[in-house]
């Protein structure tokens, strides 16, 4: 006997009233996949490629760009991740956050093509940081953005090479991502600001 499938934005764990699915676990697997092969495109077979992932959820979207790179290719592209919270314009503001891991594969980032890995690219600050702290790190020969919402209201003039969905949003509107290894369900949902803005 199989079980019914809940109509969208009813996923079990997904939506809270008041949000709607955006994206469903099947949606933002294809859109991983589409990503996956783009970045193999434009990276000449993903050759002397780096994922590194934006804590929290661009981890495991790096982790799963880097099984499918593997999927298509044979052999996964290396992976980590990128604390940023030391280089935020924002951390005078909120001095009390706390610090994620930088894991950077064995090879380093030294003339490779980085590809930085987030949830969501909203203002760009958040990516301004990340680019700050791999210039720690060491020389990529290039860097890239793959990101798996756009939503758009830019503060800086950042944009992504790889876009899971652009999501043309209010600034009243929020954006939650949820991926099973963070939250035990994936799903994008779009509903009204709660507080502050990201």
């Amino acid at each position: 006997m199989c079980a019914m499938r809940p109509e969208p934005g009813h996923e079990q764990g997904a939506s809270s009233p008041g949000w709607k699915a955006v994206l469903t676990p099947e949606e933002i697997r294809r859109a991983l996949s589409r990503i996956a092969h783009e970045i193999l495109e434009r990276t000449h077979g993903g050759e002397r490629i780096v994922l590194l992932g934006i804590p929290t959820r661009g981890v495991p979207l790096a982790r799963r760009l880097a099984e499918r790179i593997g999927e298509f290719e044979g052999t996964p592209a290396p992976y980590g991740s990128l604390d940023v919270t030391m280089h935020r314009d924002d951390l005078r503001l909120r001095p009390a956050r706390a610090l994620r891991r930088t894991e950077v594969p064995s090879g380093g980032v030294d003339g490779k093509t980085v590809v930085l890995v987030d949830d969501v690219l909203f203002s760009g600050r958040t990516i301004r940081a990340a680019l700050d702290a791999l210039n720690d790190l060491g020389r990529p020969r290039a860097v890239q953005l793959a990101v798996l919402v756009d939503r758009g209201h830019r503060e800086l003039p950042i944009r992504a090479d790889y876009v899971g969905k652009n999501l043309p949003t209010s600034l009243r509107e929020s954006v939650k991502v949820k991926l099973e290894e963070t939250d035990g369900v994936d799903a994008v949902l779009l509903g009204e600001l709660e507080g502050s803005a990201k």
